[in-house]
């Protein structure tokens, strides 16, 4: 974080099947050690698993999903004379969307299928119907920032 001046943010290029930047970012964070076309096998394959149980365009329900996942609010630490509280701020649309990523990719790693490309689709397709351990997260972090909605007034 440089002091002086902002840091300009970094374009990225839509991916090269769907036309689309958001799938891009899923590709991003789904991948590991540098390996961009194992993660795009493995998003490519859910988003075929996908459409094959909703008879929908697995782009848009992906889409969904993560409109579905995006959090409003969350709760940042501040110490104030001693004492840390957990203060709610309003999230940035960037922020929505990068967190939403790292729930989806997150969950799905943890989930008991047998192939990531299962696990993925599962955990979507949960996120795309409001259930499932991705949207319990972002309600968990919901019920956070209004249970502390005492110190709001401690924002900056």
């Amino acid at each position: 974080m440089p002091r002086r001046r902002e840091v300009e943010k970094r374009h990225i290029l839509p991916d090269p099947k769907y036309k689309d930047v958001l799938i891009a970012k899923v590709i991003n964070g789904i991948m590991s050690r540098g390996k961009r076309s194992v993660a795009e096998k493995i998003l490519y394959g859910s988003l075929d698993i996908i459409s094959e149980k909703v008879k929908d365009d697995p782009a848009g329900v992906l889409r969904k999903a993560i409109d579905n996942l995006k959090p409003i609010v969350e709760v940042k630490s501040r110490r104030v004379g001693g004492a840390t509280y957990q203060v709610p701020i309003e999230v940035s649309s960037s922020r929505k969307q990068a967190l939403a990523i790292r729930w989806l990719v997150g969950y799905s790693r943890s989930r008991s299928e047998r192939t990531m490309r299962e696990r993925l689709a599962g955990e979507i397709l949960d996120a795309y119907n409001k259930r499932g351990s991705a949207f319990k997260k972002r309600e968990d972090v919901h019920r956070m920032a209004e249970a502390n909605k005492a110190f709001a007034h401690y924002r900056w």
